[in-house]
């Protein structure tokens, strides 16, 4: 029997709303890979763009304006709730959006069994939970081995970039990705401000309650 293994994330019996549910019934046949097949990039988009994958997308929105600004790039998206899965679907109708593709589970295990190794462009990770708690620290997707499993996964040059605005957790990914070998911080420390990258809701809420935004942003060597 496989060991059972931590999870970093819960479950969130949020409501969907009309226009996410039919987006989900309708375009997430479309837009979503299988089950269990391999990744085949190639075969996915129909080009040999590079790939680029997306930890735990939330309702979308960094995802589907960077794709939108680079169409040349592929961008998959790991997700487990149905109304943020919803809304990403209803922006790539929107937006015409030929360049993104979601995976609806558990990143970890997706990651580990369907990923080809020496494949990613990047990993983007933007507010992950922070999972607070000592007793929860466990928790947390970035800690080694797991880092250990993004850097295998990950072409030579390609690069993680991590946003929180949970300054702990921060410090902590901080010490996570510096101790991982392959990966080389960009910085001196925290990144600077990826002015590519657009602010969500989700960040303004977090500014608003005085929350410091700090940026990671390791390379592949």
């Amino acid at each position: 029997m496989e060991q059972c293994r931590i999870r970093t994330f819960v479950r969130r019996q949020g409501k969907i709303s009309k226009a996410q549910k039919r987006s989900y019934e309708t375009l997430f046949p479309l837009f979503s890979l299988g089950e269990s097949a391999i990744l085949d990039s190639p075969s996915v988009f129909g080009n040999n763009g590079p790939l680029v994958i997306e930890i735990g997308f939330g309702m979308g929105t960094a995802t589907a304006l960077i794709a939108k600004e680079n169409t040349l790039i592929n961008y998959l998206g790991i997700e487990v709730h149905k109304p943020g899965i919803g809304r990403l679907l209803w922006r790539i109708e929107k937006l015409g959006l030929l360049n993104v593709r979601i995976i609806e589970g558990d990143a970890v295990p997706i990651i580990e069994n369907r990923v080809p190794d020496h494949s990613i462009s990047a990993f983007h990770i933007f507010f992950p939970d922070p999972w607070p708690k000592n007793r929860h620290h466990k928790r947390r997707l970035i800690t080694r081995p797991f880092t250990d499993l993004l850097a295998k996964k990950m072409l030579s040059g390609a690069y993680i970039y991590m946003v929180s605005d949970w300054e702990e957790y921060a410090d902590w990914a901080l010490a996570e990705l510096s101790s991982t070998p392959g990966l080389i911080n960009k910085y001196p420390g925290f990144a600077e401000r990826q002015l590519w990258r657009p602010e969500t809701e989700f960040e303004k809420k977090g500014l608003d309650k005085n929350h410091r935004v700090k940026e990671l942003f390791f390379i592949k060597a």
